[in-house]
């Protein structure tokens, strides 16, 4: 039957978007389960994520496809459909809403970063005894990692400035060396599941 086709294609499409944008929604998940450490769990799925996103596109739309095309001589002769009230599963509403479901798993990666509260830094007034150091980290996907690594960092004493950017493979962090130190600031990221390749002093 070509409803129950085009929603076994729909929850197929379903699932690529979901695999497309599972590396943006663990470190979401990540933090409301108090788990950081699974953050980076599925960071190796971002090289695939464009043939994720067209192999759901291409799904749904044959999807659609094939609920909307005109019936055949033979499907109109059989009616098979006119018997019984078709359910929400095998409609067109189930379609929509798979579709509507899928657009916002493929869109996570831009509005990822609203889920996680705001880090609040440390002002340090003495800046002689504040030191600034570039880490370099792997595994960074999306603005929800920046953030993730972001609220690990600024959770630490002694923060005064924090930039952290998946784009760089970075974070930029200037500290109070009384309040705390480099280690506890690879530490952190360390926490998060991300991978501290290499750390340079540059103030």
């Amino acid at each position: 039957m070509i409803v129950r086709k085009s929603n076994s294609l729909a929850l197929t499409s379903l699932l690529t978007a979901v695999g497309a944008s599972l590396c943006c929604i663990t470190p979401v998940l990540a933090l409301l389960a108090g788990s950081s450490g699974i953050a980076a769990t599925f960071s190796w799925l971002e090289p695939f994520r464009p043939w994720l996103i067209g192999f759901t596109i291409l799904v749904l739309g044959f999807a659609w496809f094939q609920n909307l095309k005109p019936k055949s001589a033979e499907e109109i002769a059989c009616a098979c459909e006119d018997d019984t009230k078709l359910s929400l599963w095998h409609s067109k509403k189930f379609l929509a809403l798979v579709t509507v479901f899928a657009a916002v798993m493929l869109a996570f990666p831009y509005y990822a970063d609203a889920f996680f509260p705001e880090t609040q830094l440390s002002i340090t007034a003495n800046t002689n005894i504040e030191s600034t150091y570039e880490i370099n980290i792997a595994g960074m996907t999306c603005t929800g990692c920046e953030e993730h690594v972001k609220h690990e960092i600024g959770q630490l004493p002694g923060i005064s400035r924090l930039e952290v950017s998946y784009d760089n493979a970075n974070a930029v962090v200037t500290f109070d060396e009384s309040k705390t130190n480099i280690e506890a600031v690879k530490a952190a990221v360390d926490k998060t599941g991300y991978k501290v390749e290499s750390v340079n002093k540059t103030k």
